[in-house]
């Protein structure tokens, strides 16, 4: 008994010297809070190669220039009262005491050194996200701090991430040697700040081997980067082009099965994506603990609330007009410029914010240099969704029945007992709905201001004519193709450029072949 007593006074005295050996003292305190540059810069990496509680805090209060100097010592200043960085005790703040100024060199330095900290830390998220700081950032004086680390952690993402770090401080040893040893280590690390680490050690390097070795392994991190790149490139398109598609379907029922040039299908989706801001405000003053939520409540409101407005339209105006394209455009045009107006005059001229719902917020890390961002995906998804929804309504229902009855002659479907006007009415309120659910994805990817609808009727109208009118597969494929395509171009000609090829591209087909990708098969085809 009188052993076990003995061995347990043991290990509390060991424990009191090791954390006295790492705690902070009122001379590192100072170091780091006065004198030059470069003294603070060695007392801050001299302090975090030995790491405690008192040092991380004190650290915290230097970068929120809470830390005044007074008396020979460094004090943590909070509110009126002082705190002695030492004991953590309450003490007096001297009338003379003087404010201590970071520069942005220390400041880097201070930050380099929290996050060397925060390697320390039970959070490994907080480890993870400390390791990336300083491979991103890497300093010879990290050494220890990383090796330190290196031998206490567990998590092997985390140790990978470590040793990268060490590589990256390692690049700019003075050891030959440990330079070619750190760019193969490098090399195996495809991401674009281990590329600039390299870039910028080939252009100093003097040692011919070494930077032979630094340029092969860039060619090796060049080639696994071209392949996130160009998958990048391949999912943005994807992305474009079923924004395109959602863009487009409804136009794909007014213009093309109906024949109505539409140049207010642009505002309608304008209507949808207000109605999600309309929601979005209802569910965060009356329903917040239901807010992620909300967009799924907005989808039936905007769908409705475009679809009304496509309806007054059509029985107000456009019943009018069929068969006389020229005056449907002209007419739809000031239609879309009053209906712009109008939610100037409601909802203001400046762009309103639309939050995605948490579970639409982040992305899936498929490769270092690419991530796909949820609500992107989240669209694509609703896009196949809202083109199976409206195939199935058109190829198998009553209505999609009637509506193609009335498309191929409107004379035979009277005398068979449809009612075209009601018909007419039916089908464009559908495609005007449509543009509100349209409307209402992409409030989920970009501004809602009233010329929303303006940045994409050109391209909508592009994709229905490139398809071929009235082709529902012909619209698929256009969007996709158009969307792709032009994010290819944009990487390699610049976002104008590409923008100018596609349109010149679409007009040579046209020339070659006016009736679109899927041609109207039939003696009646032109």
């Amino acid at each position: 008994m009188f052993f076990s007593f003995f061995s347990r006074l043991i290990v509390c005295v060991l424990l009191c010297a090791t954390v006295q050996a790492h705690a902070l003292t009122a001379e590192q305190a100072l170091a780091m809070a006065a004198g030059e540059t470069d003294d603070r810069v060695a007392a801050v990496q001299q302090a975090v190669a030995e790491p405690s509680e008192r040092t991380a805090a004190f650290l915290r209060a230097l970068a929120d220039d809470a830390v005044k100097v007074a008396g020979g010592k460094a004090l943590i200043v909070q509110g009126d009262k002082g705190i002695d960085p030492v004991t953590g005790a309450e003490v007096p703040v001297p009338a003379d005491a003087e404010d201590i100024i970071n520069n942005n060199r220390m400041r880097g330095e201070i930050d380099t050194a929290l996050a060397g900290l925060a390697l320390f830390g039970k959070d490994e998220a907080q480890r993870m996200a400390a390791a990336k700081a300083l491979t991103k950032e890497p300093d010879a004086g990290r050494l220890p701090l990383l090796d330190k680390a290196l031998a206490q952690e567990s998590n092997d993402k985390i140790k990978v991430q470590l040793e990268l770090a060490r590589a990256a401080t390692l690049l700019g040893s003075d050891d030959a040697a440990q330079r070619m040893a750190a760019a193969q280590a490098l090399s195996a690390s495809a991401t674009p700040d281990t590329r600039l680490l390299l870039n910028e050690r080939v252009a100093v390097e003097e040692d011919a081997k070494v930077k032979s070795a630094l340029q092969a392994a860039l060619r090796t991190l060049d080639e696994k980067l071209a392949w996130g790149e160009r998958l990048g490139a391949a999912f943005s398109g994807i992305s474009l082009g079923s924004i395109l598609l959602l863009v487009a379907l409804g136009l794909a029922i007014t213009y093309g099965l109906m024949g109505v040039i539409n140049m207010a299908h642009g505002e309608l989706m304008m209507i949808g994506a207000y109605a999600t801001y309309v929601v979005q405000g209802i569910f965060q003053k009356h329903f917040p603990g239901a807010f992620d939520w909300y967009l799924v409540a907005a989808l039936p409101l905007a769908f409705g609330a475009s679809a009304a407005v496509g309806a007054v339209l059509e029985r107000g105006v456009l019943r009018f007009l069929y068969g006389r394209p020229l005056e449907t455009l002209l007419a739809t045009w000031g239609i879309s410029l009053v209906l712009m107006q109008l939610v100037r005059t409601i909802f203001g001229a400046q762009n309103v914010g639309v939050e995605n719902p948490a579970w639409m917020s982040g992305g899936v890390q498929v490769l270092s240099n690419l991530t796909l961002p949820y609500n992107r995906l989240v669209i694509i998804g609703f896009a196949i969704a809202v083109l199976l929804g409206m195939g199935y309504l058109i190829g198998r229902t009553r209505l999609g029945l009637f509506v193609r009855g009335v498309t191929q002659n409107r004379p035979i479907a009277s005398c068979m007992g449809v009612n075209t006007a009601r018909i007419d009415t039916m089908a464009f309120a559908l495609g005007s709905g449509i543009a509100g659910l349209a409307g209402c994805a992409l409030s989920q990817v970009g501004n809602v201001g009233p010329d929303l609808g303006q940045s994409y009727i050109v391209d909508a109208f592009m994709v229905v004519v490139l398809g071929g009118v009235g082709q529902l597969a012909g619209t698929v494929y256009a969007a996709l193709g158009l969307g792709i395509l032009n994010k290819f171009l944009e990487g390699w000609a610049g976002a104008v450029l590409a923008k100018i090829a596609v349109l010149v591209f679409i007009i040579i087909f046209i020339q070659k072949r006016p009736q679109g990708i899927f041609a109207v098969k039939g003696r009646t085809a032109d």
